[in-house]
């Protein structure tokens, strides 16, 4: 069905695929300038800070779907803070989206590097007793669910916790029906949205940065 968040994600990517569209049109230019200088400098810092720091050579592969999450969460992040509209990533089926995808290129480049018996067969670093095997691959198997739900746990928590900060400040307003406090509360709500623009980068900072880096350690196990 469509609801509000379906709707919220669809404005996100239209926002994307313009923005782009237009810094992509001024690729040839010399200068960067306008809208691709904005877009250039996230997107150096994605692949050379994120995906090259944490998966290594290799990581221009993954650079798009890195990029891709970067910019899609960061978008549903600030749209939320639109007066009207709603933060799509405070919706649980849709950072478990997020996350069930994460998953997926995380074994992707793992198996792409090692094959299938490989990369499963890294899970339990090599020269461990005999005995410690079936502990250790049962405590990895854990880790590989655990991994995709903390992402989405965490995205889900901290982009509801400012919404219900500012819902909760806003209603001691009805709640004491005091005049003096309805200004610091204005004040206080004010104060954790304009937080909440921080919030919203760090937020999508971070769930790429942990991605990269489980990618990474897919790519290039512990021995």
């Amino acid at each position: 069905s469509i609801t509000r968040t379906v709707v919220m994600m669809w404005i996100a990517c239209l926002i994307l695929v313009i923005l782009l569209g237009l810094a992509a049109r001024r690729a040839k230019e010399p200068v960067p300038r306008g809208i691709r200088s904005a877009l250039e400098i996230l997107i150096l810092f994605v692949r050379d800070e994120i995906g090259r720091k944490s998966i290594g050579p290799k990581a221009d592969r993954v650079v798009g779907y890195l990029l891709t999450t970067f910019f899609f969460i960061l978008t549903c992040n600030l749209l939320g803070l639109v007066p009207g509209m709603s933060t799509a990533t405070g919706n649980i089926s849709v950072t478990a989206g997020l996350a069930v995808v994460a998953f997926v290129m995380i074994h992707t480049g793992g198996v792409r590097e090692h094959g299938v018996f490989g990369h499963f067969r890294n899970l339990v670093p090599h020269g461990v007793p005999l005995w410690l095997v079936p502990i250790l691959l049962l405590v990895e198997l854990l880790s590989m669910v655990i991994k995709p739900f903390a992402l989405c746990i965490r995205l889900f928590a901290n982009m509801m916790a400012g919404h219900v900060v500012i819902l909760a400040l806003i209603s001691l307003v009805f709640i004491l029906k005091i005049v003096w406090v309805a200004p610091l509360s204005v004040l206080f709500a004010l104060f954790i949205n304009l937080l909440e623009i921080l919030v919203a980068f760090i937020q999508a900072y971070i769930f790429t940065m942990l991605t990269a880096q489980f990618i990474g350690m897919a790519v290039h196990p512990a021995h």
